[in-house]
């Protein structure tokens, strides 16, 4: 049995704001997660490491709007957070 990993979960300890940023945090996140799986298999923000993230910023939201980058970064920032690192990423 392999249960699939639930992103509001793990980051319901850092959410903060209204319920549409909160939704807009998870929802991003799942995206994220979901890239990083594909291209490194990775299933689960523990296993990431800083790299995989600066490459979906640089590489995947390259071709987004800089509004779109900056709320990715937010929600990377997030991540970080819950996972305790002093990873930092910058547009």
């Amino acid at each position: 049995m392999n249960k699939t990993f639930d992103m509001e979960l793990f980051l319901a300890g850092v959410l903060t704001g209204s319920h549409a940023t909160r939704l807009r945090h998870v929802r991003q996140a799942k995206i994220i997660q979901a890239e990083i799986a594909e291209r490194w298999q990775r299933e689960t923000p523990w296993a990431w490491q800083r790299k995989h993230v600066a490459w979906f910023l640089e590489y995947r939201m390259s071709q987004r709007s800089k509004a779109t980058q900056y709320y990715y970064v937010l929600t990377a920032r997030l991540l970080a957070r819950r996972l305790e690192t002093s990873w930092v990423f910058n547009l």
